[in-house]
């Protein structure tokens, strides 16, 4: 399975007003291991950033002033997203970003080019409901080290971002390790869809013994009907 971590940063809130991306990340994860693969990009607006944006990521127009435009970029960007699964915190401010982006330059929106949408902010809203839930939050919550996250950047956000993705989707990661010991036997055992005989002992021997008893004890009072008995024997 293949996912993108992505994140923009812009010069405004609304891409109905003009706004522009002005700065795009995307790591790669595969089977839900970073590959170290990224995309990343500062981007020229040709216009003015808001003092509000300015104040969330710290870029100005000045230092965009020899970078690319999203035209000069595009193609590369979307090779590298093709085909895969797209993880953003708060999903409809990006990909509606991008998409507006995408055509002005008369091409497809991000949905032609990628597969599931996973908007981490509504996955953490019903995971962790009437709780803040903004990037900073959701990494104390789950342990993850945010201490250098001073402005909010592209790059470093997706970074951030996978971990805490990580974290709250955890449990899927039973599918891909490797137990050991008894709960091992019966996890491999499960995922070859065959069960192991006998099964693992996780009991003391006078435990078993006092079990087999009762079943026996079941088994005649019930005219040999016993089922976990007759399993037992098979």
């Amino acid at each position: 399975m293949r996912q993108i971590i992505l994140d923009t940063e812009t010069t405004g809130l609304d891409p109905r007003q003009g706004h522009r991306v002005i700065e795009i990340a995307g790591v790669e994860m595969l089977n839900r291991r970073l590959t170290g693969a990224h995309f990343h990009r500062y981007l020229n607006p040709d216009r003015d950033i808001e003092e509000g944006a300015l104040q969330v990521h710290g870029i100005t127009r000045e230092f965009l002033q020899d970078k690319p435009r999203f035209g000069d970029i595009a193609a590369e960007f979307i090779e590298f997203l093709q085909g895969a699964d797209l993880i953003i915190h708060n999903a409809p401010f990006d990909t509606a970003f991008l998409n507006a982006e995408l055509a002005l330059h008369g091409m497809e929106e991000l949905n032609s080019h990628c597969g599931e949408v996973v908007d981490t902010l509504l996955m953490a809203r019903n995971l962790h409901p009437g709780q803040r839930n903004s990037l900073d939050a959701l990494c104390k919550r789950y342990g993850v080290d945010n201490s250098t996250r001073t402005l909010h950047g592209a790059l470093l956000d997706c970074e951030l971002l996978a971990q805490v993705y990580l974290s709250m989707t955890r449990g899927q990661e039973t599918l891909i390790m490797e137990p050991s010991g008894t709960a091992g036997a019966l996890a491999r055992a499960a995922m070859n869809k065959q069960r192991p005989r006998p099964l693992p002992a996780p009991l003391p021997e006078e435990d078993l013994a006092a079990h087999d008893a009762l079943l026996r004890r079941v088994d005649k009072e019930s005219g040999g009907t016993c089922l976990w008995l007759k399993e037992q024997a098979d």
